[in-house]
């Protein structure tokens, strides 16, 4: 299985800003900004798949009592995510109604979009981080003093340049790829996206045929950063993001391997498929003028059997499941 066959030309593709701000929370303070439990919040948007890989990692590492979370809601307009969820429409703890507060509190001038997930400075109020890819990876390496008591080790030292090998090709082609499709400026550079998505994704279900997971018996990072994909991608990206050469439901190796991982706590009871439809057909108004949420598919689906413990494993290793989800941060779907 080749892992970086040839995928993108020049042209009208789709490209994401990647420049986030780069602080880092770590153990030596090294940015100004040291690990503390009860300092700061994660903001988090339950709709969002790059915001979904974190709360799914704080969950599994038990980090809810150590870092708060705060929940936007499913839609925003061109400025900012805002928190119209909660009680007259201001974060509980932040005390603010757009996440764009916290940015400008600490750069006025700040050019770029604002993005979740996010990192807040409590006593501040400002912004530390909003580099999605680095916040796991430090979850899991710069937090761990403050870990569960069986907590997995989602990122083993041994496999992480194999993990980071995937995890590239992961981003680029599938999480990444969904959106080259969904707005493709021309019909060849869609094509083009469209066929490394499904390429991609052919050669992740031969990896996993014969594994239960993507570095083999354990849950890790490359598994979560897949996963939050895999879970929109009936719901949102096969007919809004025009994805759909096969449902996930169809792939039977994925669409198995998903609802492995659905079923694993810390997984599923981050998902919000009411707000993930929200979010996409609701905001994307070029995509979706009509702004009309599909009532659909049928979210019992993802509670079938799988049949992946067959391939035996342990998802979190030597570790223990995650608790229940902190009362206020259930979903009801």
């Amino acid at each position: 299985m080749s892992l970086n066959p040839s995928y993108i030309k020049p042209g009208l593709d789709f490209n994401r800003d990647t420049n986030y701000i780069e602080d880092r929370i770590t153990r030596d303070g090294r940015d100004g900004w040291p690990v503390e439990a009860g300092r700061y919040r994660l903001v988090a948007a339950r709709a969002c798949p790059w915001a979904n890989r974190t709360t799914i990692v704080r969950r599994l590492l038990g980090l809810e009592g150590v870092i708060s979370l705060g929940l936007p809601g499913p839609t925003h307009d061109k400025n900012s995510w805002t928190f119209d969820l909660d009680p007259d429409g201001l974060d509980p703890v932040l005390g603010i109604e757009r996440l764009q507060q916290a940015f400008f509190a600490r750069f006025p001038d700040y050019p770029r979009g604002i993005t979740v997930p996010a990192i807040v400075d409590v006593p501040t109020g400002k912004v530390v981080t909003n580099n999605y890819p680095q916040i796991t990876l430090d979850f899991e390496t710069e937090w761990t003093e403050h870990h569960r008591a069986g907590a997995p080790d989602l990122y083993p030292e041994a496999l992480r340049a194999e993990i980071d090998e995937v995890a590239n090709v992961i981003f680029h082609d599938v999480n990444n790829g969904v959106y080259k499709c969904g707005f493709a400026g021309s019909q060849e550079s869609y094509e083009r996206a469209y066929d490394a998505l499904f390429a991609r994704l052919d050669w992740l279900a031969e990896r996993l045929a014969g594994q239960r997971y993507l570095m083999g018996d354990t849950i890790t990072e490359a598994d979560i950063r897949l996963f939050t994909t895999l879970a929109r991608f009936d719901a949102v990206y096969h007919g809004h993001f025009k994805c759909n050469r096969n449902k996930l439901s169809e792939m039977p190796v994925l669409w198995a391997y998903a609802r492995d991982l659905f079923q694993t706590p810390g997984f599923g009871d981050t998902i919000d498929f009411d707000q993930i439809k929200k979010h996409y057909y609701v905001t994307h108004g070029d995509i979706n003028p009509s702004g009309i949420v599909p009532k659909g598919p049928d979210a019992a689906a993802w509670l079938a059997p799988h049949s992946r413990a067959d391939l035996g494993g342990r998802p979190f290793g030597p570790g223990t499941p995650p608790e229940a989800p902190l009362p206020d941060e259930r979903i009801v779907n």
